[in-house]
């Protein structure tokens, strides 16, 4: 008789989830293996692995071996396959990463998995995010390398790094195109052929694409009108100079330009103004190079001459209260420790570097004033006063007179220029090729779900997929590993979204998702909460006489709601505990 237990937690969930998904029927369609393959197919290997991944929070190909060899029959039975520990070795691993880095077969299988999941999931397809986001390492950087040293989005500049674009459907956050690309890429590039990529996936014309400034060009912007879409980005400094601004606002401080206001409804119901703003039409026109995408949706030879695109860009001049409040707050502070760094300078003390004369003292009032970025706000007033002081005489030296120049600064605040500068905070200016009926107000709202993308790279760089630190160092590996965790990160959407979806149906919440409040309630559950609930489920195994009674620890209350929310089978944990005879053991196995 043999006696052992195995950690269960969220694992057939995720299993379960993934299997809904279809990855590894795509994933063994898109990169068949050759006949040398033997044992779990790289689809299953996949799935199984993401859900280490998932469970565990770490990437790391060298722990899922061990991991699975303490959960074998628990996988057998989630999976239906033979699983052996083996299958999930750091070899099978860097194979499967290996398959996954080939563009074109991930290409495909990235395509047929998001019609799959629009069609399983009745996903609404209206609106696409796009953004994009880097990863730093301790990484050898070769000329034509994945790792490249550029501008870091997590200000780790003395890293190399690797850039990840991502193209996420709205409101989910699930990403519909990812592409992995060299760290020293420029942004602004790589937004029409993301497009190009979910044009492609989705097959559908007349969606939003979201960005931020970088996706702003000209071209850019040209090339979505021209295809059939929607558009909406904000403007740079570049685009819209602060003269251009302020010609803007001139009717709106002049009290002749009406502002329209923006709510958000607050938790009492009460609507709460948030921002204000007005709009304007803009002609434009901009000519479609001959290898960006033709009116008609085709792709013109190289040859081919370029036409110019003209269309009406609606331009929404919005000031968010917020952001307003919050930057005269901080100009204040900027003022008033300019003001104190200035005044230092008249004091005395040793060690202490003075100016020798006004221009040295001008200077140094200047690189206070341009490091807190005050120019122009401040009167500043050099003094010199000239005295004359008798010397001694002292051994060869006669006596007489010494000049000497004091020196001294006064500071004030110019509150005129103030003012104006404050009434320019938190203006920005947008521009969409969207019809009238997409108002201002929702565009705002559309612009400000930012934080749907930017929660997805949370994921992807944070817990649970962990992508950083990235233990892996070879290029292909490094995109096969970012792909699969893609996939990962769709998995976090989709579970999030479906349920916050079904408690809103039923006008429901869910409580005991705290640890430290269990009696706390929340109707928008994140999936790393939901998963958190599973931890702790153990399935005990006795063997006896070639047969082996299964005990699964009860699933509360709070679980079972959760597998009734996303519609899973009813013995998706049940069946874990079905009496079975014992599988026969391979010889690599005993």
């Amino acid at each position: 008789m043999g006696l052992r237990s195995e950690r269960v937690d969220d694992l057939p969930l995720l299993v379960g989830q993934l299997e809904r998904m279809g990855i590894a029927r795509l994933l063994d369609e898109h990169f068949p293996r050759h006949g040398n393959w033997q044992g779990l197919s790289l689809g299953w290997v996949a799935t199984v692995w993401l859900s280490h991944i998932l469970s565990q929070a770490d990437h790391r190909l060298n722990q899922v071996q061990s991991w699975a060899e303490q959960r074998l029959v628990t996988l057998r039975i989630c999976t239906g396959q033979l699983v052996r520990a083996l299958d999930l070795s750091d070899d099978r691993l860097a194979a499967v990463v290996e398959a996954l880095s080939d563009g074109e077969r991930w290409t495909a299988f990235e395509d047929a998995l998001t019609g799959h999941l629009v069609r399983v999931y009745q996903l609404r397809v209206e609106q696409v995010r796009l953004d994009s986001t880097t990863a730093s390492g301790h990484h050898g950087v070769t000329e034509d390398g994945l790792f490249q040293f550029g501008h870091s989005k997590d200000h780790r500049p003395d890293l190399p790094q690797v850039k990840v674009m991502l193209s996420t459907l709205d409101p989910l956050g699930m990403p519909v195109a990812t592409e992995v690309l060299a760290g020293d890429r420029a942004d602004d590039p790589l937004y029409r052929p993301a497009i190009a990529r979910v044009r492609a996936s989705l097959g559908q014309r007349g969606l939003l694409y979201v960005g931020d400034a970088k996706m702003a060009a000209l071209e850019t912007r040209a090339e979505v009108h021209a295809g059939g879409d929607r558009y909406l980005c904000p403007l740079t400094a570049i685009q819209v100079p602060a003269e251009h601004l302020d010609a803007l606002l001139a009717p709106v401080w002049a009290e002749q330009q009406p502002l329209t206001a923006i709510t958000r409804a607050q938790p009492n119901g009460v609507p709460l103004v948030v921002a204000e703003g007005f709009e304007q039409a803009v002609p434009q026109c901009a000519p479609l190079t001959p290898t960006q995408e033709g009116p008609a949706g085709t792709t013109r030879a190289d040859g081919d001459q370029a036409e110019p695109v003209t269309w009406i860009e609606r331009r929404l001049v919005v000031r968010s209260l917020q952001r307003a409040a919050a930057g005269a707050v901080a100009l204040d502070a900027r003022l008033q420790k300019a003001q104190a760094a200035i005044l230092a300078l008249n004091e005395r003390r040793r060690g202490k570097l003075r100016p020798r004369d006004l221009p040295s003292l001008l200077q140094m009032v200047d690189a206070i004033v341009a490091r807190y970025t005050v120019a122009g706000l401040l009167q500043v007033t050099a003094h010199e006063q000239v005295q004359a002081r008798p010397l001694r005489r002292y051994r060869d030296r006669p006596a007489g007179q010494a000049v000497e120049r004091e020196l001294s600064v006064s500071v004030a605040v110019d509150d005129t220029a103030v003012a104006q500068a404050k009434r320019r905070l938190g203006w920005r200016v947008y521009a969409t090729n969207a019809p009238a009926t997409f108002g201002l107000e929702q565009a705002v709202r559309a612009y400000r779900d930012a934080y749907l993308i930017e929660g997805g790279f949370g994921r992807l760089k944070g817990q649970p997929l962990s992508l950083t630190p990235l233990f892996l160092h070879r290029d292909d590996h490094v995109t096969g590993l970012i792909r699969l965790l893609s996939i990962g990160l769709r998995l976090l959407t989709l579970v999030q979204h479906v349920v916050r979806q079904q408690l809103a149906t039923q006008a429901l919440t869910l409580a005991g998702l705290s640890p430290g409040n269990p009696s706390r309630s929340t109707a928008r559950p994140t999936t790393e909460a939901l998963l958190a609930a599973f931890r702790s489920l153990t399935l005990t195994i006795v063997t006896s006489s070639g047969a082996r009674l299964l005990h699964l620890s009860p699933l509360s209350p709070l679980q079972t709601q959760i597998l009734a929310l996303l519609g899973c089978p009813p013995d998706l944990y049940s069946r874990l505990a079905a009496p079975s005879p014992q599988p026969p053991q391979r010889m690599s196995e005993r």
